[in-house]
């Protein structure tokens, strides 16, 4: 199993941004011989036996096998994560220059443990749109790029002008205060001119410096870049850490660390010649965009992205009977994989008492009773059902009665297309900050818990009966 860390890490440390993390989410599928669609074309040649994928907005991204038993209104066994985490994003106009700094104004996107991002070597990552000319014929693409050496800084204020910082505790103003710092303006006099500073009035929106670092990672001219979508990421590592190496140090485990857990599974489920011959379901990964801000887009689980998937692959092999995808979405199952909140040694207090997931646990069932989460009984039981199975550990978590809950897109999801869904996830320190943490055995874990409920769930779910 260290090779499942491994890869992990390898997977964390190539994907700064959701787009990276779809982009090597396609090249693990590509290498374990799933076929790329296009939403834009017709599926019809879809086969059981088969693999497939296709991405929207490059930022989601939804993966299927289809069981060599498979027909028409067989249901859908899905595990749904996200390839978002919170960060701060590069705004329409990021020039800032004051007090003789060349800074660069960002925005928030999500919840994040602002404070963290403070005294960190920052760099940037993203997409780039470029105009590409090519015998005359003008064409724009996009290109994912990634400033690999630090080139941002967010300075704290010293503490002997900030007196009140130790009794009053860090104050952050979001404007005024997030704001990373790139280079002096004294510095860019002394250098002279950077390349691309005449280009014009585009530079009212950038400095000319930001722009020639793109340029550079996007193997293209400033006046090729016509938009992008960047933004702030650490330049630090994700690593196997802890004086026993048990616990892992990254950003953005929240999700990644459950989105390839989930397309681990699916590939190591369907990687031999035989792994679906027996399967009469199709087997479904689907990472979204955006759950971090809502989930309210196109690429986000409260868009029609995996029903549209659902409703092509059941009119691909059946196009008379428009009442199949009803029946398939009832037989179908959603785990909602998405990282869980663990007992923290310093403040138990905030953990109900019964209900305290602990690092190297295993998955956490996450319950709700007013609707954050999907889980239902039916729903846990199954997922507990496939762990015992394979003697794995399982977790359960309720938030304090005092406490607001937090919530997934596996609500969305469940009220969304009307599919069985449970909440689960693997459990973790520091969410939401520049840098997580999680334990090894539990990456473990997830892998062998996702990919057995690929492999038992058809047997087990024929077993369970409700609504007969």
């Amino acid at each position: 199993m260290a090779a499942v860390v491994s890869d992990l890490v390898d997977f964390l440390n190539a994907s700064p941004t959701a787009f990276h993390a779809v982009d090597e989410a396609k090249r693990l599928l590509k290498a374990a011989g799933f076929e790329q669609l296009s939403e834009r074309e017709e599926w019809t040649g879809l086969q059981p036996g088969r693999k497939y994928f296709f991405t929207r907005n490059h930022s989601a991204i939804v993966a299927f096998a289809i069981g060599a038993k498979y027909v028409a209104g067989n249901g859908f066994h899905i595990i749904g994560a996200h390839t978002d985490s919170p960060c701060l994003k590069l705004k329409p106009v990021t020039k800032i220059t004051k007090g003789g700094y060349l800074e660069v104004g960002v925005q928030t996107y999500g919840g994040g443990l602002w404070y963290t991002w403070f005294d960190r070597d920052l760099t940037i990552a993203g997409r780039v749109l470029v105009r590409e000319k090519k015998d005359g014929v003008v064409s724009y693409g996009h290109k994912l790029v990634r400033v690999q050496e630090p080139i941002m800084r967010i300075p704290t204020l010293a503490i002997h002008l900030d007196r009140t910082i130790s009794s009053e505790g860090l104050k952050i103003n979001n404007q005024n205060h997030l704001v990373p710092v790139l280079g002096t303006l004294i510095k860019k006099l002394v250098e002279g001119n950077v390349p691309g500073e005449s280009s014009g009035a585009e530079n009212t929106k950038h400095h000319p410096l930001l722009l020639q670092l793109i340029a550079k990672e996007a193997n293209c001219e400033v006046d090729e870049i016509c938009d992008f979508e960047l933004q702030l990421c650490d330049t630090q590592p994700s690593v196997v850490a802890g004086a026993m190496k048990e616990f892992i140090f990254s950003g953005r485990l929240d999700n990644l660390c459950m989105s390839f857990c989930s397309l681990k599974a699916l590939v190591e489920s369907t990687s031999t010649d035989h792994s679906l011959d027996h399967e009469s379901g199709v087997r479904m990964v689907a990472l979204f965009d955006h759950e971090e801000v809502g989930s309210d887009s196109a690429q986000g689980a409260g868009s029609p992205a995996m029903l549209d998937a659902l409703t092509r692959i059941t009119c691909c092999f059946n196009h008379s009977n428009s009442k199949l995808l009803e029946k398939a979405i009832q037989r179908s199952f959603l785990v909602s994989a998405d990282m869980a909140h663990a007992l923290h040694p310093n403040y138990m207090e905030k953990h109900e008492e019964n209900h305290q997931p602990k690092l190297h646990g295993g998955l956490v069932i996450k319950h709700n009773a007013n609707q954050r989460y999907a889980t239902n009984a039916v729903t846990a039981f199954i997922f507990r059902e496939i762990a015992e199975r394979l003697q794995l550990p399982i977790q359960d978590f309720v938030v304090r009665n005092d406490m607001a809950c937090g919530s997934t897109i596996g609500p969305i999801l469940a009220s969304g297309v009307g599919i069985r869904t449970v909440d689960i996830g693997a459990p973790q320190l520091s969410m939401h900050s520049i840098r997580e943490m999680c334990a090894v055995d539990d990456v473990n874990y997830s892998y062998e818990h996702l990919k057995a409920y690929f492999e038992e769930f058809t047997e087990l779910d024929n077993k369970v009966k409700v609504d007969c």
